[in-house]
């Protein structure tokens, strides 16, 4: 069996993202509500009480806002680096000592046949980093809440089958939008999120022969759209030689609705 993955959520309400095989079953974060965290597992026909574990890449609301009531529920390990921990044990409730794990940066944990590799990213949380996972010569990478890809990060998420990639805003909508100027300086800085022309010069970078799949991720309500995304991403790429649905498709993400569950 190969790995399956399902981007449940993506967007500043709440981010969340589910990948598993025939042995174990992971969630990346938990943004939203239990209760709504709960809703987007029906519609994707698994069970929470199933999982491996949560593993959180930081601390901001949007990625653990379910986090400590999933934990608490169904008696969930969760997996963080030591400074998430201890940004994020306020926030989320008393989690008994036992589900407390560490996972640190740059280092790989293997659940069975899965190993999944921890990495830093640049954003302005306490010790913010993402996950790939590798399993029978595929790979997952995910990759959001950055406000630029390093040479470092590119060479640890080259020539993934599938990408989870941050696409979050169109700068001139950021830039003539109604945000004060203080989060836009933010957003805009190395340390908040990519935009839709930096992350697909991002993408041209990465992108290799067993590339299929590049979901567009973490796309602000107020700054960004949809079709802009694809079309920016698309126009972006075409400048780099590399033509989207040639080798590969982009697809999106929903702050509300799951993808389907996918092979890779």
């Amino acid at each position: 069996m190969a790995l399956n993955f399902s981007v449940l959520a993506s967007g500043s309400t709440g981010n969340a993202i589910y990948v598993e095989n025939e042995e174990h079953s992971f969630l990346v974060d938990a943004g939203l509500s239990g209760k709504a965290m709960e809703g987007l597992f029906q519609q994707i026909g698994r069970n929470i009480k199933d999982l491996s574990g949560i593993f959180v890449t930081h601390e901001h609301s949007d990625h653990i806002k379910g986090v400590g009531i999933l934990a608490r529920k169904y008696h969930l390990p969760i997996y963080a680096n030591e400074k998430t921990w201890k940004a994020m044990d306020p926030l989320i409730g008393e989690v008994p000592t036992e589900q407390k794990f560490i996972f640190n940066m740059e280092t790989v944990k293997s659940f069975g046949s899965v190993d999944i590799e921890s990495f830093g990213v640049s954003h302005d949380a306490a010790e913010p980093m993402f996950y790939v996972f590798h399993h029978e010569e595929k790979k997952i990478v995910l990759i959001t809440d950055t406000g630029y890809v390093s040479d470092r990060m590119k060479g640890t998420i080259s020539n993934a089958d599938i990408y989870v990639f941050e696409s979050n805003h169109d700068v001139s909508m950021l830039r003539m939008g109604k945000y004060p100027w203080n989060i836009k300086r933010r957003i805009l800085s190395d340390v908040g999120h990519v935009s839709n022309e930096d992350a697909a010069l991002a993408m041209s970078d990465v992108i290799g022969d067993q590339t299929k799949r590049i979901y567009l991720a973490h796309l602000s309500m107020d700054n960004n759209m949809k079709d802009l995304a694809r079309m920016s991403v698309t126009q972006t790429l075409k400048s780099q030689g590399i033509i989207v649905g040639e080798q590969f498709s982009l697809y999106d993400t929903d702050p509300k609705n799951p993808t389907p569950l996918t092979a890779v």
